[in-house]
């Protein structure tokens, strides 16, 4: 047994699909499928059975999974470790942010890293906040930027900034003159969200509850895979819908810009922070990013420089 073989073995189970499971080992299918074989003929047990295409785990598959995830974290444990005798800012950061705002702090911020910490590369991936926390505690992740709170069993988290919610019209909305609107008035509306998975579509559920509810009588919300579809779907004409204000702020100037509005008192808001494993050694990479994200003057919100790490 050997621990390629079980980051194979969590990787099909992740995808539930050989080939995809393949592509994310960096090997061919073939090669995967072998290694897997060789694996069940030595524990004397099938871990997966294979079901319309997919592959689904048995119940002694689906326990030995586990088993492997906790062997694989500490084996990065051990690489961790040996880190700990070196300069913590050598070598790769594995970044994690969710779909809301890296778009908005990673082109900043990566030029901003890659002149205070040169030899610190950013390797990023954008998810939703429960894959990424699910890379964090199984250390594919050593940090992620999220919406706090969250629950941090085994993990800290440092706020870095808070950021209101703002209302964007289509052109020419009756809205658009207001100074404010009350949240529960987007239940009048045809309003479009982020689909399920996503953290900031129940943060606006969250002000909003109506605008959802199956028993209420205005117009049932429409949803987007992204920020930026739903952008162009409010610019068509087919709703409104809720932006963090990094989105509207950090965009290229345009000559029409969608119109928007703030929320009436009190505004709807996050706050967004770093988040990592407890045990993650190199605290001053987690400083020098936090310092990072902080000097490279993200718009429309308002930093925390102060604010203090969570440590539950």
């Amino acid at each position: 047994m050997t621990l390629t073989e079980l980051r194979y073995l969590v990787n099909l189970d992740k995808e539930r699909h050989f080939s995809r499971a393949a592509e994310r080992s960096f090997v061919s299918q073939p090669t995967l499928s072998v290694a897997l074989k060789k694996l069940e003929d030595e524990l004397g047990v099938t871990l997966f059975e294979r079901i319309r295409g997919e592959a689904k785990p048995t119940p002694v598959g689906a326990r030995i999974i586990e088993q492997a995830r906790h062997v694989l974290a500490e084996a990065r444990r051990v690489e961790d470790i040996a880190r700990e005798g070196k300069d913590e800012l050598v070598g790769s950061l594995r970044l994690g942010a969710i779909y809301t705002v890296g778009p908005y702090v990673l082109p900043s911020l990566v030029p901003m890293m890659r002149e205070t910490a040169p030899l610190m590369p950013l390797m990023i991936e954008e998810n939703f906040t429960g894959v990424l926390l699910e890379q964090l505690r199984d250390n594919e992740l050593d940090v992620a930027l999220l919406a706090l709170p969250i629950d941090l069993q085994g993990l800290s988290a440092w706020p870095i900034y808070d950021e209101d919610f703002v209302v964007m019209l289509s052109p020419g909305h009756r809205w658009a003159a207001l100074p404010s609107i009350p949240a529960k008035k987007l239940a009048e509306e045809h309003l479009l969200l982020l689909g399920p998975g996503h953290c900031f579509r129940e943060q606006v559920i969250a002000a909003c509850p109506k605008c959802v509810d199956s028993e209420g009588d205005g117009p049932r919300p429409v949803t987007g895979s992204s920020i930026e579809t739903i952008r162009y779907m409010v610019g068509s004409g087919l709703g409104i819908t809720v932006m963090p204000n990094a989105a509207i702020a950090n965009r290229p100037a345009e000559p029409n810009p969608l119109p928007t509005v703030p929320f009436a008192a009190p505004s709807p808001a996050r706050k967004v922070g770093m988040v990592w494993r407890r045990s993650f050694p190199r605290l001053a990479a987690i400083r020098a990013l936090r310092e990072g994200v902080l000097a490279c003057g993200i718009n429309g919100v308002r930093l925390l420089p102060d604010a203090a790490p969570q440590h539950p």
